[in-house]
């Protein structure tokens, strides 16, 4: 089995993927060949269907089929908004964008979903897709999370991080079940956070317009941000060496690198430390630093 990673940002680091992906076909080497690229999720900015991060994607929607399409990689949309309404289904910009990436080459496109109401729509208008129920549902418990992953619409399901090493139950999966199991691997939110689903709730309610103040994390680090070597502490993380020694024996092979609201600097440390031999990661480093066209900072 190989690793299949999810990487984030599929509008939102577009220049820093055009710079990457060039190098991941040519010096394929430099890289474990026990991963592989999985697919590319993310929203552009102002996405009303858009969820879990606020969108600030400026890549031109032409431009980002054209790279997928090109090195055969799904494109995932990011439609996890949990509030969607019937009169939201209409709206002409994620439309677009469903037309436009439904049918792009070889590697089928995918659309991350939380709402049931989307999920249906989608399904009926746009038949191209697969589904990827959405860590946004905040699935803790573990016998709702196995019932996500018997539902026939799904390709796959990322379940809460907090279920990442429940391998008690996760152990007593179906082989078929394993298999539409998508693991969130580097999630830097506080592990006993009880405000996780209101959280997403409040990205959801920004990008459809509405007028509600900012969600407070609770968590008692949360003035420090994101930071990749808090997330490595974080009970839940899954690491390189979990995959290969833990996650691919127990035939699991689907990881979610989260991401999307970060910058091109700190995604290509995600890049370099789930995909990349240590002996070639500096060679990597130096090769997007110096792309004259990318501006990490």
């Amino acid at each position: 089995m190989k690793a299949c990673y999810h990487l984030p940002g599929l509008f939102e680091f577009y220049e820093l993927y055009r710079a990457f992906l060039p190098l991941y076909r040519d010096h394929r080497d430099w890289f474990y060949d026990w991963c592989e690229i999985g697919s590319v999720y993310g929203a552009p900015a102002d996405c009303l269907w858009g969820g879990g991060r606020v969108g600030f994607g400026e890549a031109r929607a032409e431009d980002v089929a054209a790279l997928m399409r090109e090195y055969g990689i799904s494109a995932r949309l990011t439609f996890s908004n949990s509030l969607l309404r019937a009169e939201h289904l209409s709206d002409k910009k994620c439309n677009a964008l469903c037309a436009r990436f439904e049918r792009n080459g070889a590697a089928q496109s995918g659309v991350i979903v939380h709402s049931d109401l989307l999920l249906n729509c989608l399904r009926r208008r746009y038949p191209g897709f697969y589904f990827v129920s959405s860590t946004t549902k905040v699935l803790t418990d573990f016998a709702e999370f196995e019932a996500e992953l018997d539902r026939p619409e799904f390709r796959f399901v990322v379940p809460d991080f907090r279920l990442n090493r429940a391998f008690d139950r996760l152990d007593a999966l179906t082989a078929a079940q394993k298999a539409r199991v998508e693991f969130l691997c580097n999630e830097c939110c506080w592990f006993e956070c009880p405000r996780r689903r209101a959280c997403y709730e409040n990205v959801s309610r920004k990008n459809l317009g509405e007028d509600c103040p900012d969600h407070v994390c609770c968590s008692p680090t949360a003035a420090r941000g994101y930071r990749f070597s808090d997330a490595m502490e974080n009970p839940g993380f899954i690491g390189v060496d979990d995959i290969r020694n833990i996650y691919l024996p127990r035939g699991f092979s689907h990881f979610k690198i989260e991401g999307r609201s970060l910058g091109s600097a700190v995604v290509l440390e995600f890049l370099l430390y789930y995909m990349t031999k240590p002996e070639h990661q500096l060679k990597v480093r130096e090769e997007i630093y110096l792309d004259s066209a990318l501006d990490l900072f």
